[in-house]
């Protein structure tokens, strides 16, 4: 009965404005699609040059920059899939349900992300300082934002997860630019002590690798079971830490065995009691 109401002619006509207001929908959605995807790569792009300017870390800046760019691609969809006449609502509760899901299950790497971040932004070392971080000590090779690589001083790579790196005390040997050593020398109790003291610190004064300021100093430390302890303190930059050690100690040898000084080694004093032997019975 209805279909008899219907004329062959209007029947064409209503068809023909379905077909133009779906064609419409559709050519709406490309349109806002590649308008969509245009503005937000602009926008990342603008927003990738102002953090250059800003002097932010080039790993930082790409994170930065194609973060914004998806989240901006992800409105984009939304509202492409609106204008086909596609429910908002569910759409975002699903895609919400499903980030929730990927989240728990790399909650792990996210927290190595999130270190990575930080590490980036604050900046506690950087490539080529001498560090110790997760319980490693060694020269950082590369930071991005998942892992920390550190070289041993045995060569050994060794790639650290950021979260590890964040979550533990960092000691950094070389930001600001000197570090203090230790040495510790015995001279035999016959030596003069203001002359040993003496020869030391002229070879100490001698030696351009050792920083003037602070400035080094040799004091008695201990007196010893055999040796009078001199300890010696003075402050040189990281690059030269250990070799100005090695070499300050094997000139401190030769100095007092040019002037005679001693240094004893371990000694042990070791009496021997002559008791009469008992005589002999009849």
């Amino acid at each position: 009965m209805l279909l008899n109401l219907i004329t062959p002619a209007e029947l064409h006509k209503l068809d023909s404005v379905d077909y133009i207001g779906l064609g419409m929908k559709v050519l709406g959605a490309v349109v806002l699609l590649v308008l969509g995807a245009w503005l937000a790569a602009r926008l990342a792009n603008v927003l990738q040059r102002a953090l250059g300017r800003a002097h932010v870390d080039p790993t930082l800046t790409g994170f930065l920059r194609n973060l914004t760019y998806g989240v901006l691609i992800a409105f984009v969809l939304v509202m492409v899939l609106q204008q086909l006449g596609v429910p908002s609502a569910p759409l975002v509760a699903a895609l919400g349900t499903a980030g929730l899901a990927v989240g728990l299950s790399l909650q792990g790497s996210l927290s190595n992300l999130a270190s990575g971040v930080l590490l980036i932004v604050f900046r506690p070392f950087k490539i080529g300082d001498s560090v110790t971080v997760g319980g490693i000590n060694g020269t950082v090779q590369g930071i991005n934002l998942m892992h920390t690589q550190v070289q041993k001083s045995d060569g050994t790579m060794v790639v650290i997860p950021n979260a590890k790196v964040g979550g533990d005390a960092i000691l950094n040997f070389s930001q600001l630019g000197r570090l203090r050593f230790e040495l510790n020398v015995g001279i035999g109790y016959e030596c003069s002590i203001d002359q040993a003291i003496a020869e030391v610190k002229a070879l100490m004064d001698a030696d351009e690798r050792l920083m003037k300021t602070p400035a080094h100093v040799v004091w008695v430390n201990q007196l010893g079971d055999y040796a009078v302890n001199l300890q010696i303190r003075a402050f040189t930059n990281g690059n030269d830490f250990y070799v100005a050690q090695y070499d300050l100690l094997k000139a401190i040898k030769e100095r007092f065995d040019e002037v005679g000084i001693s240094m004893p080694g371990p000694q042990q004093q070791i009496t021997v009691v002559n008791n009469p032997a008992p005589e002999a019975k009849p």
